[in-house]
């Protein structure tokens, strides 16, 4: 069980948020001639398209009160991208717009189990992003780790009887952060269908993925292929897809996104959130729609990340750091030698002026690594490399 957070008869205490933890090695990195290269976020740095800041700014829908589910056209341009990019059809009405997605991804838990008072366990992957744990902790329910395999891929097997008979959901990371692992995601809703467990599916890096599942391993973006995996392709009947345009259109600073599946938990969800008032702004609306619409800047943006990708393993590798070209997402995990993950986040940040995050961040399983964010321009990038070259050339 997560240990997020303290909760005793004085109430809660949040936890520290894990990268207010950086601060003294993003000091160190700040003090390196040319300043901080900042790989410790999976904060987009590259510019949005033209054409969806020109929609954000001329809309005229800065006065009304959008509608929470999103406007016709928000919901038909989320599930035609669905179809157009994936192959999967779904009904306008089985899709609705969500403020970005953490908030979703911290607010479900609470929402579900309003549903199902009966429950109190959320499953989530054991190296994750933090939010599935503390969407738990802030429910009041048990957050409960699912153990990985050395694929960094979900051990549906490891899964205790009696926490699926109390699980109010289980969450899914495809491709995976921070290690860009690929679960099977149809054996993920056959476990949901098999245990009456809505499976939650976070596939926000979806059009980054590298690995086609054809034995060939990660490789570079190819013209015309399918860019990823949703767990749509299995039906919708208990699960629920959650997509962002944060990463794949560089729109992280405007929150947008949608949930699309389960017809019964989409309504529920819906018919909830317009009570509690949440809505993406009009303007934003309007500019999510140009965003849907265009495949050709996220192609773009996918060759960056690649490229990124195999820049930054080289720079590591320079300095004996063995990071795997991921399955997908634009993150590197890589094992510190030794094991000691915060040394080496301590020594990148003096020597090479970067910030990385060390992998306890995303659950104690993940200890002993740390994870890089290439998203900073190349040319960041390459100042890192030229920085942990003269490391390297260094008689000490």
């Amino acid at each position: 069980m997560s240990g997020a957070g303290v909760t005793d008869q004085a109430g809660f205490t949040p936890p520290a948020y894990p990268y207010d933890r950086l601060a003294p090695l993003q000091e160190a990195a700040e003090r390196v001639p040319g300043g901080m290269v900042d790989l410790s976020i999976g904060t987009p740095f590259d510019p949005p398209p033209d054409a969806v800041v020109a929609a954000l700014g001329a809309s005229g829908r800065e006065r009304g009160y959008p509608p929470s589910v999103g406007t016709p056209a928000y919901r038909e341009a989320a599930v035609g991208w669905l179809s157009r990019r994936f192959g999967v059809s779904v009904p306008v009405s089985q899709a609705a717009a969500c403020v970005g997605t953490k908030e979703l991804v911290a607010g479900l838990p609470h929402w579900l189990r309003l549903r199902r008072p009966d429950r109190d366990t959320v499953l989530y992957p054991a190296v994750s992003y933090p939010s599935y744990a503390m969407g738990a902790t802030l429910a009041g329910s048990r957050a409960v780790p699912v153990p990985m395999d050395e694929h960094w891929r979900l051990d549906l097997s490891a899964i205790d009887e009696a926490d699926a008979a109390r699980a109010l959901c289980l969450w899914v990371n495809t491709p995976g952060n921070p290690a860009g692992g690929l679960d099977d995601l149809g054996a993920a809703a056959a476990w949901g269908r098999a245990n009456g467990v809505p499976v939650l599916s976070d596939e926000c890096y979806i059009e980054f993925t590298w690995d086609a599942g054809d034995g060939a391993g990660p490789h570079a973006p190819v013209s015309g292929e399918v860019p990823g995996r949703t767990i749509l392709e299995h039906g919708t009947e208990g699960v629920l897809a959650v997509h962002s345009l944060s990463k794949r259109s560089n729109l992280a600073g405007v929150r947008a996104g949608f949930y699309a599946g389960d017809a019964e938990l989409v309504a529920y969800l819906s018919e909830l959130r317009k009570h509690a008032g949440f809505l993406v702004p009009g303007p934003v609306q309007a500019a999510a729609v140009v965003a849907f619409d265009d495949d050709r800047h996220v192609d773009e943006q996918r060759a960056r990340y690649w490229a990124r990708l195999e820049l930054m393993r080289s720079v590591l590798a320079g300095v004996g750091v063995d990071a795997p070209a991921p399955g997908g997402a634009f993150y590197l995990w890589a094992p510190a030698p030794g094991g000691d993950a915060w040394a080496l986040a301590r020594l990148l940040a003096t020597e090479g002026g970067v910030l990385v995050s060390p992998g306890e961040f995303y659950g104690e399983a993940g200890a002993g690594h740390i994870r890089v964010a290439v998203v900073q321009p190349d040319e960041r990038l390459a100042l890192v490399g030229e920085r942990l070259a003269a490391l390297r050339s260094s008689p000490a």
